[in-house]
């Protein structure tokens, strides 16, 4: 994940706009996060973070009053509210949508001039159309995973906007000249996404698609050059990893990169990346509007990490819990095959544990799971290293998953940056391959440890067929969105159902695995491991 180095929190409740984080760009694909009510934390303090954000409902809303449930309901439609290019050009008249889906050939001459269904079903979008954000009515703030907007917990209806092509659109295919920027790291999908927007633009009949490489950087640094895109170029590149355009971090600064779209006559701005990129995107989209450029903005979620904010998931992930199995399969081989055998693997997730997590879960093999939403001691009679000893003696094996980002107040800090300003984190895996080796020596106990980092094999692979259809997807309804001529939003996967969401609603902060939900309480079913604190 690029790009969101500074607070983080659970997954909870959208914050109403009070509690919401101030987010300002730096032109480095990176953000920075300020809050007079949320600090810069660790997420070993998740517990005060879910406090102050709960008060601050409770101070926005007086639950005494008997109409805090409709002005509840109108402030989060206001926030969810989807930015339109009317909101600028009032004038701007849609026009019929060239995307139909009439295109079936008739199987007899019976049905020649069409199928009877198609004159009602043409397979557009109501604008108006809905999808649940939340779909369970939790009885107790005590339930697992409950997320309640009162203490009560109160039934709310919190809707967001339902994605797919529009009747009409309000931009004409002639005159759209798209783009296309991946950003960040690499991650399985980036080039299925990149196939499914080309394949999508031209049905409705852009004929100027060009892809931006190397990131935003590719905007302004004049070794690099916008790369045509069509249907030809891109057809086989999903059978691949990595991405056609290429990726980086770091980049030019918000004006330069608007400066640029200009000179390029570029109107519709597809960008792929993280929480960072998404930020950088958002302040794009600002700065068009600043200049009142007639221009579309529209994001697609990138992260293995699956840490945005509203979404089920995001593309990539599915794979890198499904590559990390090899690993986990190899160190729990190394471990059962050798004397006291121990294996550990590092999976990837700065600030969500959720590839370890459910890597933990797919392979049955982890005896430990460590992730960064979990403080953990070493040491101890509660710490890991005391669980290990009595794995070792009870099963004669043990095998761990550590994700990247967890541990880290374990091991000394360099402050150093990288260029989207992430915190270069320290190696947690081998910090405890070490303490595992100088633990076991000290006690006079003999064991096999076996460390494994599969990081970049991960991410580097072609995506599988869950995440190649939810790419698909994504990219046929990024297009769909830009041509209804939203601007600023994200698309994504939410309850089943793909859906816009204004791109400041799932940047404040990232989405974390939370110690009460279900899926947690499964992962320390399948390990059996106890709290290490």
């Amino acid at each position: 994940m690029e790009g969101l180095s500074h607070a983080i929190a659970p997954k909870l409740a959208p914050l109403p706009p009070k509690a919401k984080t101030n987010l300002r760009c730096n032109g480095f694909g990176s953000v920075i996060i300020r809050s007079k009510k949320i600090h810069p934390i660790r997420v070993c303090k998740r517990s005060r973070v879910f406090a102050e954000i709960k008060s601050d409902h409770r101070e926005r809303l007086d639950f005494s009053d008997p109409d805090w449930k409709s002005k509840f309901q109108s402030d989060f439609e206001q926030r969810f509210n989807l930015p339109h290019i009317t909101d600028v050009f009032q004038d701007a008249k849609p026009i019929p949508s060239t995307f139909c889906l009439r295109m079936r050939t008739p199987v007899s001459e019976e049905f020649a001039d069409g199928y009877p269904s198609d004159e009602n079903w043409q397979g557009y979008i109501n604008n108006s159309d809905r999808v649940l954000l939340k779909v369970i009515h939790y009885s107790s703030p005590t339930s697992a995973g409950a997320e309640c907007v009162d203490p009560n917990c109160t039934w709310v209806e919190q809707w967001v906007h339902r994605a797919g092509p529009r009747k009409e659109i309000y931009f004409k295919p002639e005159e759209v000249k798209a783009a296309i920027v991946t950003c960040g790291g690499l991650c399985p999908g980036l080039n299925d996404v990149i196939r499914h927007i080309v394949i999508t633009l031209e049905i409705y009949g852009v004929k100027k698609i060009v892809g931006i490489p190397f990131g935003y950087r590719g905007f302004c640094d004049s070794d690099l050059t916008e790369m045509a895109l069509s249907r030809k170029v891109v057809q086989n590149i999903h059978l691949s990893g990595g991405s056609l355009l290429g990726v980086s971090r770091g980049g030019p600064t918000v004006s330069e990169i608007v400066d640029s779209m200009e000179e390029r006559g570029i109107n519709m701005l597809f960008v792929l990346g993280g929480n960072g990129t998404h930020a950088g995107a958002n302040a794009i989209h600002n700065e068009c509007r600043k200049r009142r450029m007639r221009v579309a903005v529209v994001g697609v979620p990138k992260t293995i990490d699956n840490d945005i904010l509203l979404m089920d998931k995001t593309f990539g992930f599915d794979t890198a819990v499904e590559e990390a199995q090899r690993a986990i399969n190899s160190a729990y081989i190394e471990a059962h095959s050798a004397y006291h055998g121990i294996g550990i693997v590092k999976l990837m997730g700065r600030s969500s544990g959720y590839i370890a997590m459910h890597a933990s879960l797919a392979s049955g093999q982890i005896d430990i799971c460590l992730i960064p939403e979990l403080p953990f001691h070493l040491h101890g009679p509660h710490g890991v290293l005391t669980h290990l000893k009595y794995l070792i003696e009870t099963k004669g094996s043990a095998v761990i998953c550590v994700a990247e980002g967890a541990g880290q107040n374990l091991i000394q800090k360099t402050n150093a940056t990288d260029a989207s300003g992430n915190i270069v984190l320290g190696d947690i895996g081998v910090h405890i391959q070490q303490e595992v080796k100088k633990y076991f020596k000290e006690i006079g106990i003999p064991a096999d440890v076996k460390y494994i980092d599969p990081t970049y094999m991960i991410r580097a692979c072609r995506a599988n067929a869950s995440d190649g259809i939810l790419c698909t997807v994504l990219g046929q309804n990024a297009v769909h969105g830009a041509f209804a001529g939203y601007s600023g939003i994200t698309v994504g996967i939410c309850n089943t159902h793909y859906v816009y969401v204004p791109i400041p609603e799932v940047i404040s902060y990232p989405r974390a695995v939370d110690p009460n939900s279900r899926m947690w309480h499964r992962c320390l079913t399948s390990t059996g491991q106890p709290d290490f604190f």
